[in-house]
């Protein structure tokens, strides 16, 4: 099966060439479709790094990143972005809405910056996902006036607004409750029983070993991959 995310002895420095710090090193991964992976490891691990080069957010200094077969590092930045948009959502610790427009209009932007919908198509699609989201009551609010928990599931409808085939999740339930974050979680994992790749950075070890496969980093590098 191939991969649709694979990373292949991806490196990442940070500062100049003579002074630089190593984030990641030698990193080998690949993520099969329908997988929902953790990513764990201790704050500066290299985790969130290797999540944003997986999602073509950022370019190695070394290596090669891959999404769905296609190489990214030759990319120009209107390339990756057409690619991002295609195959993949992101869902951030800190939901990022924009707090002058609606639940709907949030999650319409993506829809809208593609600009193969109409206007209608895309409101009745954000409508589709705030509903599958347990939403559909909240759509016309502002970020404002809404939950911690709520903004997230906003945040999540958001990424899955484009169809994509992976959603990566950078510490997605760090900033929730215990309650909250359990509902966010069982999202991610009934979207992974639909067939969604998910690769999600967490430093909830309980939450990891719940998922299909946990990858752990120290210091830049893998230290373990458990299959679950």
């Amino acid at each position: 099966m191939t991969a649709i995310l694979e990373a292949r002895g991806v490196e990442r420095y940070l500062g100049p060439a003579d002074n630089s710090t190593c984030i990641l090193q030698g990193i080998n991964l690949a993520v099969e479709p329908g997988q929902f992976l953790a990513l764990t490891g201790a704050s500066g691990s290299g985790k969130s790094t290797l999540l944003y080069l997986l999602g073509a957010l950022d370019r190695p200094s070394a290596g090669e990143l891959f999404v769905d077969g296609q190489a990214t590092s030759a990319l120009n930045d209107d390339q990756r972005a057409a690619l991002r948009n295609r195959k993949l959502g992101f869902v951030f610790q800190f939901h990022f809405l924009l707090p002058e427009f609606s639940a709907e209009e949030n999650v319409m932007i993506p829809l809208l910056q593609q600009n193969q919908l109409s206007e209608a198509k895309c409101r009745a699609r954000a409508r589709e996902v705030l509903d599958q989201l347990g939403l559909a009551d909240k759509a016309r609010r502002r970020p404002s006036q809404l939950s911690g928990g709520e903004q997230q599931r906003v945040s999540i409808a958001r990424a899955l607004s484009n169809r994509p085939e992976v959603v990566l999740a950078d510490e997605p339930t760090g900033n929730l409750d215990s309650k909250n974050a359990e509902n966010v979680f069982q999202i991610f994992q009934q979207l992974a029983a639909g067939g969604l790749t998910i690769v999600m950075v967490t430093h909830d070890v309980s939450l990891a070993l719940r998922t299909a496969r946990r990858v752990e980093l120290k210091d830049g590098r893998v230290i373990s991959d458990e299959v679950h």
